[in-house]
């Protein structure tokens, strides 16, 4: 499995709307709200074979209240 983040910008007042999309279609593994550009941060984690960007596209952004999104592909987990 790959594990990958995406930052969520939603439409203002929909951030709890949106992480309750998340979660109920029970597709990323860790959802968490944040200050700053972005309102929520998400977890996910897909198969070798699946594509991130159609997965992003055809899963995530589909939902309602999502304005913008950043994708970050992460390479190595570290022991703290």
């Amino acid at each position: 499995m790959i594990p990958f983040f995406v930052q969520i910008k939603c439409q203002l007042g929909k951030s709890y709307q949106v992480a309750s999309a998340l979660a109920d279609a029970e597709i990323a593994s860790e959802i968490y709200s944040t200050a700053g550009e972005f309102d929520l941060l998400a977890k996910f984690y897909v198969d070798r074979e699946t594509d991130i960007g159609h997965f992003v596209n055809e899963k995530v952004q589909v939902i309602q209240g999502i304005q913008d999104t950043r994708t970050i592909i992460t390479f190595k987990a570290f022991q703290a």
